[in-house]
């Protein structure tokens, strides 16, 4: 029988990509969209696809974008305007439209151990989980590490220019990171899984900042070594000045933020303690090498 999923943020990176990887199966997909948005006119050309467009501020619109859709898969992206409150909206009216089972947009390391006060965005992600957990629906998040393709620039862990990999506290410190289309994969497989628990655990790549410049070194033929940059503890006293100084909390990623994160994982808090990458069989998984090679061949 044909599964219908509703994908919300669908328009973005990721969510465009979880789209992509639900049409590889027997679904019919609904791209909700705000009514004013028409970014998705035309993005999917499958005949499969729907464009339903409600309002988070409509109750009643987002119950009708929800009738007979058997998982909510969201993809949005932003702070508590998003994470939090347009979530719950969407929440509740997959409540209310009797939706089984709902995938909420965490794709992310796993924030339920981090200290208070560490991690903004991490925070915002529990928050909304304690609402799932509380709601007479299944939830499953998706937690995979970071996203491989960071390190290609967004994340500045690997200094290109200076042959060095930062490092805080530990270079031996794992650090999980998983690629948005490896991501895109398991998010299409997971709601495709009524029997999909509570958290999935996926990591391409397990990695620490000593291997990461081990790698560099073999793919350029030119030594990257370590460079302390402090402890977590010194980086997380860093982002609170930055965050405190800064008008940008309204911004999902300032940098900040970016300090924020790589605390999490230099820290240990978000590393991931249950991976299963084979809980759908075996699968190829793109390694941090496999990015920073084409990276550095582009």
């Amino acid at each position: 029988m044909t599964t219908t999923v509703l994908v919300a943020g669908a328009t973005g990176d990721l969510g465009g990509r979880i789209v992509r990887s639900l049409l590889e199966h027997d679904v019919r997909v609904r791209v909700l969209t705000r009514p004013e948005n028409t970014s998705a006119d035309g993005l999917f050309s499958d005949d499969r696809v729907e464009i339903v467009r409600a309002a988070y501020t409509d109750p009643a619109g987002l119950r009708t974008a929800l009738d007979g859709v058997e998982v909510v898969v969201s993809a949005v992206s932003g702070t508590r305007s998003v994470i939090v409150d347009a979530q719950r909206a969407l929440l509740a009216a997959a409540v209310a439209a009797g939706v089984p089972r709902f995938v909420p947009s965490d794709y992310s390391a796993d924030y339920r151990s981090i200290t208070p006060g560490t991690n903004r965005n991490f925070e915002l992600r529990r928050e909304f989980a304690a609402d799932v957990d509380a709601a007479p629906i299944r939830g499953t998040s998706v937690l995979n590490g970071a996203f491989t393709d960071m390190l290609t620039g967004q994340a500045p862990l690997i200094l290109f220019d200076r042959r060095r990999v930062l490092f805080w506290s530990s270079a031996d410190q794992v650090l999980d990171f998983t690629t948005k289309d490896d991501v895109a994969r398991t998010t299409a497989r997971v709601a495709l899984d009524s029997g999909a628990p509570r958290v999935v655990e996926v990591a391409g790549d397990r990695v620490t900042a000593r291997s990461v410049a081990a790698t560099m070194s073999r793919l350029t033929g030119t030594r990257f070594g370590l460079q302390w940059a402090g402890t977590a503890g010194t980086l997380s006293a860093m982002a609170k000045v930055g965050r405190r100084l800064g008008r940008d909390d309204d911004e999902p990623f300032p940098a900040w933020q970016g300090m924020q994160y790589f605390v999490s994982m230099f820290s240990g808090e978000a590393e991931l303690r249950h991976v299963d990458n084979d809980r759908y069989g075996q699968e190829s998984w793109t390694s941090v090498r496999d990015v920073l090679a084409a990276h550095l061949g582009a």
